[in-house]
């Protein structure tokens, strides 16, 4: 039987809760809420309920199954050892293409914050330097995490006290709200992709000290931090922009600073935004290598993949291939009109979660069953709620991977045994 090197054990619950709350507070905390306004109004704050509430749920299925199986992969390999081979590599294959793009928007995001007439170059440097920082081993990578999360935290309370201070739009002023209740469950599932980075902190299960109790606390921590901080800013941005002004705005947290008193602050906010493009970008390479390199030990990617080496022991081929599919879609596509896929591969993912959880034969108390189904269903709704072209292409990659896969297998059986 082949064997692999495995991962180094370096991460503490401080470090696993920054990549999970970086990964989570990245350029969507920026952008996130003027489309859910939009479909929903002011009850943006009930699609925020909603969200975090199936988040809850998913997180609950991911520590039970973390805890359990302490290897780099995430659901990949949960789906596999409870459902089996096929679930298995449905929720990897997912997760793979559909993060990879969104790796790709993340970087491009970037670089229109930081240089909008050079977008594409400053993105592709910005892949070569944080790929290069991963290279250098999982403590540089929590250790410029933190950096980075230090900064987007500042940022969000500069832009909390600006709100606050105001000043405020006079009571009746408004027009009619934007969005319906119609627009609750779609605004939900915009919300959903803010809080879905706890999984990062699943992928790292093989870099993670003391996994059984580290993960579960630092998977836990993040979303409830994250859900306080996404539900303090919508309540916020409604009172001080107003739902129409938020509705209809390209980028709310600068806009809350804009018409405050604090505006000369606004160089700040997108400074802010340009780290959280930052931190979330350099979670999801992370995570995109480290299952990657779990798909590859299972032959459901090319075996070199599965190759740990460096002084660092690191993912060093899985990394570098993940930075170049990126670079490859940021030189030869615009990314930001495709990248909508990916929210329909990231529902796929965590219905295994759920599934795969639900089998677990023994389980806190505080981890019922129930909750999984919920969490199931809760993925499956959100899903269906997406654009009819984000559910099309996403399921149109998955279908090519299932078949792809298929055929190798048909293939490797009908190789002569050694």
């Amino acid at each position: 039987m082949q064997t692999h090197q495995r991962l180094q054990r370096r991460l503490g619950v401080f470090d696993a809760t920054a990549i999970g709350l970086g990964s989570m507070l990245g350029a969507g905390v920026f952008v996130v809420f003027s489309p859910a306004t939009a479909l929903a109004g002011r009850l943006m704050i009930v699609s925020v309920l909603i969200a975090g509430a199936i988040a809850y749920c998913n997180a609950v299925a991911s520590a039970q199954l973390a805890a359990k199986y302490p290897a780099s992969g995430g659901t990949y390999v949960y789906g596999r050892k409870q459902l089996g081979e096929w679930p298995g590599f449905v929720a990897g294959w997912g997760f793979v293409t559909g993060k990879t793009a969104s790796c790709a928007a993340m970087a491009l995001t970037f670089g229109h914050y930081v240089a909008p007439d050079y977008a594409t170059p400053v993105a592709v440097a910005a892949v070569a330097v944080l790929t290069a920082v991963n290279l250098m081993g999982i403590t540089r990578t929590a250790l410029l995490t933190r950096v980075l999360l230090g900064i987007v935290l500042a940022t969000l309370v500069f832009v909390a006290v600006a709100g606050l201070l105001g000043p405020h739009p006079e009571p009746g002023v408004s027009a009619e709200s934007p969005g319906s209740a119609w627009g609750i469950l779609p605004a939900a599932g915009l919300m959903f992709f803010a809080f879905a980075g706890y999984a990062r902190i699943a992928t790292l299960g093989e870099e993670v000290k003391d996994p059984t109790r580290t993960i579960p606390r630092a998977i836990l921590a993040a979303l409830a931090a994250a859900f306080v901080i996404y539900l303090g800013l919508a309540v916020l941005l409604l009172w001080h922009l107003s739902p129409q002004r938020l509705a209809g705005s390209a980028s709310p947290l600068l806009d809350a600073v804009v018409f405050s008193g604090l505006r000369a602050g606004s160089p700040l906010v997108q400074a802010g935004a340009a780290a959280a493009c930052l931190g979330a970008l350099l979670a999801l390479i992370t995570g995109v290598g480290r299952t990657a390199l779990a798909m590859a030990r299972e032959r459901d990617l090319p075996a070199p993949l599965a190759r740990v080496g460096g002084r660092h022991t690191v993912p060093v081929v899985a990394e570098l291939s993940v930075a170049a599919a990126v670079v490859a879609l940021l030189i030869t596509t615009d990314v930001l009109t495709v990248v909508g896929f990916s929210s329909f591969g990231v529902l796929i993912y965590y219905s295994v979660t759920n599934a795969a959880a639900f089998t677990l034969a023994e389980r806190p108390a505080t981890a019922p069953r129930w909750m999984n189904a919920a969490g199931f269903a809760g993925c499956l709704l959100l899903a269906v709620t997406l654009p009819f072209a984000s559910v099309a292409g996403m399921a149109a990659v998955l279908a090519a991977g299932i078949a792809g896969r298929f055929l190798v297998l048909k293939l490797r059986k009908r190789q002569p045994s050694p």
